[in-house]
């Protein structure tokens, strides 16, 4: 498959990169939480406000010309917060329930990184440099974002381990994929979507550590305020920590 030289329109995979992406899925969570619960407007609201937030930041971010952070985490968080609602919708509202749902969802990333790769040849986030490659990962990570929500939920609320017991466990299996991105011969592209997923579950139990009730495990901290505090240390890692466009460099060893 032949590349386009020019720079992705996606940033870099660093470090800096999954702490903000950490920092987002847990105001994802908290920032879903505000609008459906603490402002009672429902999932099913919710979730439209969110979506139509959602597509009209994908509308910019493919019209951009180049990689610009602020509209891409701006469309990330929409992402998040999106995925929290309709995950909520779905496991709650119509009642397919956590384990239900995150199958569904699991089967849902396959097939959209399923159709990805056998339309471009590649699923690796240096190729998103063109409107269709974009449609695919943006529709990845949506899908990914609701996945990790009912998935976290899964855990922390019908399994022993609870919140931070949930965050511990997906954090484990961070590590987990961090030591095969490093040590093995895996495609770096499938392990970067399986980290991508596990950060959303992650963010979710810490969410909901932060804002349910005390007799629930939770902090009880007000979800507004959580959510506010998140997004300025948001603001703060993506001033200080370094944001590069994604190149092509690494094509070869992670493409997938």
């Amino acid at each position: 498959m032949t590349i386009s030289s020019h720079a992705a329109k996606v940033p870099a995979v660093t470090l800096g990169f999954w702490i903000i992406k950490i920092f987002a899925t847990t105001l994802g969570e908290t920032g879903g939480d505000t609008v459906s619960m603490s402002l009672n407007l429902g999932y099913l609201v919710s979730t439209g406000i969110f979506l139509a937030i959602l597509i009209g930041l994908v509308a910019l971010q493919i019209a951009a010309s180049r990689f610009r952070p602020w509209l891409y985490w701006a469309t990330i968080i929409a992402s998040t917060t999106a995925g929290t609602t309709m995950a909520d919708f779905a496991t709650r509202s119509i009642g397919i329930g956590y384990a239900g749902g995150s199958v569904l969802l699991l089967a849902g990333v396959l097939l959209v990184l399923w159709l990805w790769k056998r339309a471009e040849g590649s699923i690796s986030v240096e190729t998103v440099k063109t409107p269709r490659v974009e449609m695919f990962y943006w529709a990845t990570i949506t899908v990914s974002q609701t996945l990790g929500t009912a998935l976290g939920d899964w855990i922390a609320d019908e399994t022993p381990l609870g919140y931070l017991g949930g965050a511990a466990l997906f954090g484990a299996m961070l590590a987990i994929v961090a030591v095969l991105y490093y040590r093995t011969r895996i495609s770096h592209a499938l392990l970067f979507w399986a980290a991508f997923i596990l950060t959303r579950p992650l963010g979710a139990t810490v969410g909901d550590f932060l804002d349910k009730p005390i007799d629930h495990g939770g902090l009880a901290l007000s979800r507004p305020i959580a959510s506010l505090v998140l997004l300025a240390v948001i603001v703060g890692c993506i001033l200080v920590f370094p944001q590069r466009p994604a190149s092509g460099e690494t094509e070869a060893r992670s493409s997938g």
